[in-house]
């Protein structure tokens, strides 16, 4: 059975693509390295591994994979939209870990405590953003190797270390 501590979050499948069971994944493609057969979704709370016939780009974020045993786009359009998830080992082996690895992450701050947990990665403008869904609305703190005092992959968390007063911006 694949545990979900075991994963990082890759992307999000999206529409069929074609009619041959193709579908676009987008998400950090680095990841995806020759050694890439399969990505995990969760389906009713248990990771089900869904494995590549083939795997080709699409653009610098997106790739179109075709699915092992589906064949026409009725079948793999059951998996639009749903979150997929590769194997930690993956992320951990790279020299660089991809930001949207954090997401599902915990955020506390060194001085202030839990902030909330990471959703998302806003990379919209110059500066990226991590997004933290707080107990007091959403939280916006720059995705800046300064501000970041240490990293728990095991229980999952970041522990920032930040300047006074920029989380109540």
């Amino acid at each position: 059975m694949l545990k979900k501590e075991e994963f990082a979050y890759f992307g999000k499948f999206l529409k069929p693509h074609g009619t041959k069971g193709e579908i676009g994944l987008q998400g950090d493609t680095f990841m995806l390295d020759d050694d890439c057969d399969f990505v995990a979704c969760d389906i009713d709370g248990i990771l089900v591994p869904f494995f590549f016939d083939n795997i080709r780009p699409k653009n610098d974020d997106t790739v179109i994979v075709k699915i092992e045993r589906m064949e026409s786009a009725e079948e793999v359009r059951y998996l639009t939209n749903r979150d997929a998830y590769v194997p930690r080992s993956w992320s951990e082996d790279s020299e660089e870990l991809s930001l949207s690895y954090f997401i599902g992450f915990e955020a506390t701050d060194a001085t202030l405590g839990p902030l909330g947990t990471i959703t998302d990665v806003d990379d919209s403008t110059i500066n990226t953003l991590f997004v933290i869904d707080g107990d007091n609305g959403e939280i916006l703190v720059p995705a800046q190797e300064e501000f970041i005092a240490g990293i728990d992959h095991e229980k999952r968390e970041v522990v920032f270390g930040l300047p006074d007063g920029l989380v109540s911006l």
